[in-house]
């Protein structure tokens, strides 16, 4: 089968090797075993290898490079013009030449790809909507448009689009998917702190005492709206092993251990993140905030760092590896992540697989993800809120173990070889 990939995603070249970031090659090498030669039009970047990126496994694997381009500027609108026909030339012909096309959306890349696609209505072809699918969100313009035109089954036919979330009243050709990151063999590596009693008798007794009491079944409440969380009054984690529960951390001056994992970017809120902990910390709270990522933010939160004196609360490590950051999440309690616009946050998957509670805001499919509030806890982008939320669940350490099962069971179904085998039945005939 020939493949072809459209996307945006930047690529780079090294002795012939290409390389683009990892959590998109990884998911790749998952589409193009079944395939036998790959051709990806895309972006060319120079520079350096960095650590979050890795080359395709593919052995007949061509990159068609275009150059990158946007509408953001007078300047570059004009040279958008300019290159645009021998870019939309490109993706023609290299569909021309595929079995099977794949989109990459949402992006720039993807939505000209939109448009060529219509040319092959008998091709076989798929599109990732790595973006936030949800009807009702507000967004840009040409994002509205690629949700539009792959949502037409007259412009767009014999095409899978595989979004995140279960949204109403969808085309038939919209398919809800997910994105995985670990493997089975990970599932029995998860630490937790040693403590007396194993975990599964502390998990049976807990839930027993919120079976037994339903005032703290529902006492712990996310304060946004009026609205209450409710927490499930029943376990239903069966068959679990020892090792895939973590110690929750309690109102009794122990460290109480916070993540941030993804870029430093305004959309991406870090800061909120930072100033939760220095209210915890002035409340009297021993905390500690890791933060993995770069971006523009990083100068805005050094500064907030010093001024407020959190250098002993708040460690900042840049981008890490992925084994870099799976150890983070296993030895944290609470995943601190507010954006403002997401597709399907790895990091809340991520976290969620090894224990580490999702304290997070309520965009794109994160409610879907969160059980609405069973699995971790949906807030506003208000950090006085968000501290209310911590030290609730440091009053109540059974609704926090209860609910990271919870979201530990979830997040383990999506395993990358549970992936490969959807991919297999999009892709085969």
């Amino acid at each position: 089968m020939k493949f072809a990939i459209i996307t945006h995603a930047s690529h780079k070249l090294k002795e012939n090797i290409i390389f683009s970031y990892e959590p998109y090659v990884r998911e790749m090498n998952l589409w193009t075993p079944h395939t036998t030669e790959v051709q990806i039009v895309a972006p060319m970047a120079k520079g350096e290898i960095t650590s979050i990126e890795t080359s395709y496994d593919h052995k007949n694997i061509q990159i068609v490079p275009i150059a990158a381009f946007d509408v953001l500027t007078l300047k570059s609108t004009l040279k958008t013009v300019f290159l645009l026909p021998k870019t939309a030339y490109k993706i023609y012909k290299t569909m021309l030449w595929a079995d099977h096309i794949h989109l990459r959306c949402p992006g720039n890349i993807g939505l000209l790809g939109c448009f060529a696609q219509m040319l092959f209505p008998n091709k076989p072809k798929t599109a990732k909507y790595a973006g936030n699918w949800d009807p009702k969100a507000t967004q840009p313009w040409s994002y509205r448009l690629q949700k539009w035109l792959l949502s037409n089954t007259f412009l767009t036919k014999n095409m899978k689009v595989l979004v995140y979330g279960e949204w109403p009243n969808q085309t038939k050709n919209i398919v809800p998917f997910f994105t995985a990151s670990y493997s089975k063999n990970e599932l029995e590596e998860t630490q937790h702190h040693p403590e007396s009693g194993s975990p599964a008798e502390r998990l049976v007794s807990e839930s027993q005492e919120i079976n037994h009491n339903p005032q703290v079944a529902t006492s712990l409440t996310p304060h946004n709206d009026g609205m209450e969380q409710q927490v499930a009054t029943s376990p239903t984690i069966i068959g679990l092993s020892d090792k895939l529960s973590k110690r929750a951390p309690r109102n009794d001056g122990g460290k109480i251990k916070f993540l941030f994992v993804g870029a430093l970017t305004k959309g991406k809120q870090p800061l909120l993140s930072v100033a939760v902990v220095q209210k915890l910390k002035k409340n009297g709270h021993q905390v500690q905030l890791n933060i993995y990522g770069e971006g523009p933010e990083k100068g805005v939160l050094e500064h907030f760092i010093q001024e407020n004196d959190l250098s002993n609360e708040v460690i900042m490590h840049g981008n890490c590896d992925k084994e870099t950051v799976k150890k983070a999440c296993q030895s944290a309690h609470f995943l601190l992540f507010i954006s403002q616009s997401e597709g399907w946050p790895k990091a809340v998957a991520e976290a969620m697989f090894w224990g580490c509670l999702p304290i997070t805001g309520k965009v794109s499919c994160i409610p879907y993800m969160l059980a609405n509030g069973e699995r971790g806890a949906l807030v506003n982008a208000n950090a006085d809120e968000i501290v209310r939320v911590v030290e609730d669940y440091l009053q109540h350490p059974e609704i926090y173990n209860l609910q990271a099962m919870k979201g530990m069971e979830w997040s383990r179904q999506f395993t990358m070889e549970k992936f490969e085998e959807e991919i297999a039945k999009l892709i085969l005939p």
